[in-house]
């Protein structure tokens, strides 16, 4: 049987549902790159900006704290880093195999 890595986040309970399946993965070290796996699942490109909204919101309420004043800023903070690192990337995304 496989054991999950202490570093790994436990599945949703989505997961248990035989047609879900798991879109998107990323992993972070200090003062490197992400490292993404995703899938193509959606027919259209802009289903992925509604899931990197809802990430977004739900980052927010994890640092709120049930604080809606917070969770406000919170989610601002987060847009504005999305903007800059629009406009001027920090890296480039590169196929990893």
């Amino acid at each position: 049987m496989f054991k999950r890595k202490s570093n790994e986040l436990d599945a949703p309970p989505i997961s248990r549902d035989s047609s879900a399946a798991e879109v998107l993965r990323v992993w972070a070290v200090s003062n490197q790159p992400q490292q993404v796996s995703l899938r193509t699942t959606w027919s259209d490109p802009a289903a992925w900006g509604l899931l990197l909204v809802d990430i977004a919101r739900h980052a927010s309420k994890a640092y709120a704290e049930g604080d809606p004043q917070r969770e406000h800023e919170v989610l601002s903070r987060i847009k504005q880093a999305f903007d800059v690192e629009w406009q001027n990337p920090t890296d480039e995304a590169e196929q990893i195999n």
